[in-house]
């Protein structure tokens, strides 16, 4: 028999107004899973320099007119191959695409991902499906649809995708970011980190994929993610914006506010529109919040500029968002603050090698910032990005070596879109 727990009223409440979420000590138990899909070989692009679009290896599909055409290829991360897929279209095409072109790969990771959630928490489909009524009604409509797509495209039924949606919103996790632009890089470009620091067990790094999104209607965008998630836990768009998170609630502060859209949905709302830090920032404060976070929004498009931010759902009105700039005395870190830098590295170290490369820092300095600040134990990817230039470096965990201990891919984005949109994606 199941015990009784906070799931156990979850559906006779869920229509009758506010759910909190509780739970007990989540640590999700899976073991490394190898996919069963063999990608092509890491050859099929260069492992120095960056993937390029115009390179003729690089594998499309055509698709029928229910999904239009996308394509993928692999993404040399030293040995490995990583799959990068482009899409283009409307939201539902775009997640058909994802489908088609991922199918393998979802249909091995998604059942996995769930049926030991299921058992780490001892809940029941039904019970996630409940929690997804609720917050699904603060999702954007953009990404349901395009849920639906990649149901379709991956043979799967939409209910599995959005039960995995449900997931980085009960779990607890830890991350670090770093930001530096103008006179503290080499070049006055915004590079900016994330480092997911999360439950290797989880497997999910075995099914990495790299989304390019090239929306009909919206800003060009990627989603470092994983085989059928559409949330993104970072990303960067065409027009320069680039988002990074950090969660700083633990299970022991659960429970969690359900009526609140996840940072992985509005995320992708803010990449698909945003193109301007002091409009995205105006669009956050509009939001409500499910618990305590930082962040690190940056604008890479000259005056590039970065700011972090700690959100607390259950501050006080007034205190329930806070935002720090460069070089600010009022910085939790403060006197350890440099001009043209944020940060939030929960006190691992970043600050003496920023302070010393200060006005020297590029992609490969944040590369190492990366590796140095990375939670040992559960540091599941690594990612890198150039928001001026649109391009960014990404480092996966592999079986049971971290991100910080594999090479970083780098990937260059305008040629990706670019071809695409001449080739009548988009």
């Amino acid at each position: 028999m199941r015990r009784e727990s906070w799931w156990s009223g979850l559906l006779g409440v869920c229509w009758m107004g506010s759910v909190l979420v509780c739970t007990s000590g989540l640590h999700v138990g899976v073991a490394h899973a190898e996919s069963a899909v063999a990608l092509e070989k890491p050859e099929a692009l260069a492992a120095g320099g960056f993937a390029s679009a115009t390179d003729p290896r690089i594998r499309t599909t055509p698709f029928d007119s229910t999904g239009g055409r996308g394509h993928r290829f692999s993404l040399a991360q030293g040995a490995r191959a990583i799959p990068v897929v482009v899409v283009g279209g409307t939201p539902y095409e775009m997640g058909y695409q994802y489908g088609r072109l991922m199918r393998e790969e979802i249909e091995a990771f998604v059942p996995l991902v769930l049926e030991r959630f299921k058992q780490a928490m001892d809940v029941s489909s039904e019970e996630l499906d409940a929690v997804w009524r609720i917050t699904s009604a603060y999702t954007d409509d953009r990404v349901e649809q395009e849920l639906l797509g990649l149901a379709a495209g991956a043979g799967v039924p939409v209910t599995l995708l959005q039960q995995v949606h449900v997931v980085p919103l009960l779990a607890p996790y830890s991350c670090s970011s770093v930001a530096a632009w103008g006179d503290a890089t080499a070049d006055g470009h915004l590079y900016q980190t994330r480092d997911l620091d999360w439950q290797l067990e989880i497997g999910a790094h075995d099914f990495p994929v790299v989304v390019v999104y090239v929306p009909d209607r919206g800003v060009a965008h990627v989603n470092p993610a994983f085989a059928g998630f559409c949330g993104a836990h970072t990303g960067m768009n065409e027009a320069g914006i680039v988002l990074s998170e950090m969660g700083d609630s633990p299970a022991r502060e659960m429970p969690y506010n359900l009526h609140a859209p996840h940072f992985t949905t509005f995320f992708r709302s803010f990449l698909y529109d945003m193109r301007d830090l002091d409009a995205l920032l105006t669009a956050f404060h509009a939001l409500p919040a499910t618990k305590r976070y930082h962040y690190v929004f940056g604008a890479g498009t000259p005056p590039a500029r970065a700011i972090k931010l700690r959100t607390d759902a259950a501050a006080a009105e007034g205190e329930r968002v806070i935002v720090w700039r460069d070089n600010d005395s009022e910085d939790e870190f403060a006197p350890r603050v440099l001009e043209c830098v944020v940060y939030n590295d929960e006190g691992r170290g970043a600050f003496p090698g920023l302070q010393a490369r200060h006005g020297r820092l590029d992609a490969e300095a944040l590369m190492a910032t990366a590796r140095q600040i990375a939670t040992r134990g559960s540091n599941v990817m690594n990612v890198v990005y150039d928001a001026t230039a649109f391009r960014l470096w990404v480092a996966y965990a592999h079986g049971p070596r971290e991100a910080y201990d594999l090479p970083f891919a780098p990937l260059e984005l305008t040629p990706l879109v670019q071809r695409f949109r001449a080739a009548g994606g988009s």
